[in-house]
């Protein structure tokens, strides 16, 4: 046991993936003799050799395209996009060939494809995006995003061993300011299946990645006034935990749908929908959601906190829920 980053989690995974499995390799631009933008891939070069960490081309639809038939070859590549905003110029490689390649030959495409993502580091619009919601509306993509170090390193080495192409959305702003101990042994994160951070009665929280941290400060000041609020982070949202969710909904009977991501599209009108069919019954208050506003992403650092949600925005929210 260690306590670690959750940016150092992340390297754990993939070195003990890599001395795991020969067939597990790293692409991307810089991840080589710069060992990342983010240095998460340092010394990789070194111990790995060229032909297991690859520096590519500024070019994410060939980083994809060739990840997809090195997965298709019996290779597990682990593809980094610097940003995950970049993920745009590779979109026809993942949902027209990643995603569709199975079901159209029965290929397996073991493949991973790691996208650095989320705002609140004043990366401004072309480095601070939350894209999961395009992947977790294409069939045949598994989307997962870690809130955790544990989840971090469980999530990564589960996507490198899955048959099937997985979107792992790291969010930057939680590298270096998360820490948890972490077990030295082996372990996996089953992809699929949530998480309950905080157990509750009053009001649940649903939601994922650097928003539960947010969830989390928020339940805590709560408390002091006397209401529990339950904190669920999904950790996967393709395939998502749909049973978790309705079994907190029942208990909690107030809901509050988080997410960094914009409102319009974005996956809590997903839950809200699955919610509504499957748990109408049990609402107490209509459903809340609270997340980035429908602009891109600002990059004056007093723009974007109004842009993001925040402890305050989600306090406020969480009042009136409780009190309706």
């Amino acid at each position: 046991m260690a306590t670690i980053t959750y940016i150092q989690a992340i390297t754990d995974a993939l070195r003990e993936e890599m001395k795991r499995d020969k067939d597990v390799f790293i692409m991307g631009e810089d991840v080589g003799i710069y060992g990342g933008a983010f240095r998460v891939t340092q010394g990789f070069l070194e111990e790995f050799g060229e032909e297991r960490v690859v520096d590519t081309p500024l070019s994410e639809s060939a980083i994809i395209g060739a990840a997809a038939g090195a997965a298709m070859a019996g290779m597990r590549p682990v593809a980094e996009m610097q940003f995950a905003d970049f993920i745009t110029t590779g979109f026809n490689q993942v949902v027209n060939i990643c995603a569709k390649m199975h079901y159209r030959t029965g290929y397996a495409v073991p493949m991973t494809i790691r996208c650095p993502s989320g705002g609140n580091v004043h990366g401004g619009p072309f480095h601070s995006t939350n894209p999961e919601a395009w992947f977790v509306h294409t069939p045949g993509l598994k989307v997962v995003a870690p809130s955790t170090p544990y989840d971090a390193k469980g999530l990564l080495k589960a996507a490198i061993r899955d048959n099937n192409p997985v979107l792992y959305f790291e969010h930057k702003y939680l590298y270096r300011r998360i820490k948890e101990d972490v077990p030295d042994d082996d372990f996996i994160v089953p992809i699929g299946k949530g998480d309950i951070k905080r157990e509750g009665r009053d009001a649940t929280i649903i939601t994922y990645g650097a928003m539960v941290h947010t969830a989390l400060d928020a339940a805590e000041v709560l408390a002091g006034e006397g209401a529990e609020v339950e904190v669920l982070d999904l950790r996967s949202l393709q395939p998502y935990d749909k049973d978790l969710i309705i079994d907190s909904v029942k208990r909690c009977n107030r809901v509050m749908l988080l997410h960094e991501d914009v409102q319009t599209g974005g996956l809590a009108g997903e839950w809200a929908a699955h919610i509504s069919q499957h748990a109408f019954e049990f609402l107490e208050a209509p459903i809340v959601r609270v997340t980035s506003l429908d602009t891109p992403v600002p990059y004056a650092p007093v723009l974007e906190e109004v842009f993001l949600p925040n402890k305050e925005k989600v306090l406020t929210a969480l009042r009136e829920l409780l009190e309706y």
